[in-house]
């Protein structure tokens, strides 16, 4: 399978929304409609203070995968930092090298933007994305706490 990475478009939407929905499925989580819709219209709109959607699509052009970027401001650095919010591959998809193909196009915004810092968190049971993340970052030494 030949697999490239682009921006998300309008006309995606109907492959975009499978595919966001299987990751909140994956997490077990739950994201109200109106919300789904807002975070598709935020990710149209393209506002520099909101996310950027990047697709891995396949030789059809049809959308695998999805990525959420959103670059950031830090309190340690001078630049910007780049936040990987959401990554999913479709399942039949997996093994093919989407999500690699979506990190790499990840790492190319940030290094356009001349961000220091590129990360991302997942699940500790995430064992099939976290055998290819260990080998495209550092796995960092800080816990997550939230409220």
């Amino acid at each position: 399978m030949s697999v490239r990475v682009r921006r998300l478009e309008a006309k995606d939407k109907a492959a975009w929304l499978p595919l966001f929905m299987g990751y909140i499925t994956f997490y077990k989580a739950s994201v109200a409609d109106e919300v789904i819709a807002q975070t598709w219209q935020r990710l149209m709109d393209g506002a520099s203070d909101f996310h950027i959607g990047l697709v891995a699509v396949n030789e059809s052009d049809t959308p695998i995968g999805i990525a959420h970027v959103l670059f950031h401001r830090s309190t340690w650095s001078p630049t910007t930092y780049c936040y990987l919010e959401d990554l999913f591959v479709d399942p039949e998809a997996r093994g093919k090298g989407a999500g690699r193909c979506l990190i790499d196009a990840v790492y190319h915004e940030a290094d356009a933007r001349r961000c220091t810092r590129t990360y991302w968190t997942t699940q500790e049971f995430n064992y099939r994305a976290r055998s290819l993340y260990d080998q495209l970052a550092t796995k960092s030494v800080f816990v997550q706490y939230r409220r």
